[in-house]
């Protein structure tokens, strides 16, 4: 494991490297909650010639050795105005690069950081105008939505317009923000507080305890995606706040762009390389007819269930018409799951 340096990361740090230095004070804040200095002792390799990490890697202090497949070499120091820009960005990794001392770096996502960029030069509003507000607010909520890899699918203009029509409203402890039963009408984001998400049953009409959501949980898009009623009621546990996104504009900037729909063969094919199906449809149904060796976990238990399932696998997720099983794709993808949809559904694959 790479041992973290002792220098602590600060906005000066940052303004050193391309292209951090042009990001507003605001969005460098919020990703510097994102990184972390790090250490590599004489010797150590770094990086490897053919490496495809997607990461973007800084030179903070010390000096890197760049040798390349005929084992030309150079210097890398960090005062030097080479090391203002990234180490060997290219992919595949052009060079192996190894510490010639005591080094310190910067390591950060690569899709995070062009997000964040397009943010910073599009957004028509800083990011300390989407927090949650003065007491406690935070803007972790938007950089958890930024980094998850389902919202590197979201075109760069649609990410400007789901932060500009969101509206932000604030509950007190013990407010219901969407009860069991009721219509669909808006996709939350939790921006301060806490939340339980209750389901209530035939023999618990108090409900369910499902799971408890944080600041930049997000919750409401099943109902949105199934055009079913909501299936669990979500209360404040604590004094908080949200951000939500209408019915049409979620379904048209952020759903759209994260599903993707696949064919039985394409399907087949998938599992065959080692792809699981995921039936989110209800116990009974997935008794009556099911896909062999598929894993059986109901669209309202999803969320609890996340743990179970291995986000290295990638997951066909099917119900009889494709509607739940979108609404439960949209949640693994949202959490960095490699999920696709069964077109038509189970009835139509029939």
């Amino acid at each position: 494991m790479i041992p973290m340096s002792d220098l602590i990361l600060t906005e000066n740090i940052l303004r050193r490297f391309s292209p951090l230095d042009s990001l507003k004070r605001e969005n460098i804040a919020a990703l510097a909650k994102k990184m972390e200095i790090r250490s590599l002792e004489s010797g150590k390799t770094l990086l490897r010639e053919g490496d495809t990490d997607k990461r973007t890697y800084y030179l903070v202090s010390g000096t890197l050795e760049l040798a390349d497949r005929s084992n030309n070499l150079r210097l890398l120091r960090a005062d030097s105005a080479d090391a203002h820009n990234p180490i060997t960005p290219l992919l595949p990794r052009r060079y192996t690069v190894k510490a010639v001392d005591h080094v310190e770096y910067l390591s950060v996502d690569t899709e995070l950081l062009d997000v964040m960029l397009t943010w910073d030069q599009t957004g028509s509003y800083e990011v300390n105008e989407l927090q949650g507000d003065e007491q406690g607010g935070s803007d972790d909520w938007m950089t958890t939505l930024l980094q998850t890899r389902a919202f590197h699918r979201i075109p760069p203009a649609n990410i400007q317009a789901i932060f500009m029509r969101m509206q932000k409203v604030n509950y007190n402890a013990g407010d219901v923000i969407i009860k069991q039963g009721e219509e669909g009408d808006y996709f939350y984001v939790i921006t301060r507080g806490q939340c339980t998400v209750t389901r209530e049953t035939p023999l618990n009409k108090e409900g369910i305890k499902l799971a408890e959501l944080g600041v930049g949980d997000t919750f409401g898009e099943e109902a949105l995606i199934s055009h079913n009623r909501r299936n669990a009621t979500i209360t404040m546990q604590t004094d908080g706040a949200v951000m939500r996104l209408g019915k049409q504009d979620f379904n048209t900037l952020l759903n759209e762009p994260m599903t993707t729909w696949v064919d039985r063969d394409e399907a087949q094919g998938i599992v065959a390389k080692g792809g699981k199906w995921l039936d989110v449809r209800l116990p009974s149904e997935f008794e009556a007819h099911h896909e062999p060796g598929a894993i059986n976990i109901p669209l309202y238990f999803i969320r609890l269930k996340l743990s179970t399932l291995d986000p290295k696998t990638p997951y066909i997720v099917c119900c009889d018409t494709g509607r739940r099983s979108s609404a439960g794709a949209f949640v693994l993808n949202e959490r960095g799951f490699d999920a696709r949809v069964l077109r038509g559904g189970l009835n139509l694959a029939d």
